[in-house]
């Protein structure tokens, strides 16, 4: 199990790191998204070879926000 933090773009509120959340908590390998506002970012405990990166980069930007690598 990796933990690792990604830089989040375009959040504006609440609801914003909600969408984030969940669109990283619905996929298969992540354990939890913890999604702060505040500092534009998400820390994610996840098994890189259930989903990689790209996979969770793709959730985000399907949810409407960026995920920074």
């Amino acid at each position: 199990m990796e933990k690792e933090k990604f830089a989040i773009k375009g959040m504006t509120c609440e609801h914003c790191a909600m969408h984030v959340t969940t669109a990283l908590e619905g996929l298969s390998g992540v354990k939890s998204a913890k999604v702060s506002l505040k500092k534009n970012e998400a820390l994610v405990k996840f098994d890189a070879e259930v989903t990689p990166v790209e996979e969770m980069a793709a959730a985000v930007k399907e949810a409407g926000y960026e995920l920074v690598k």
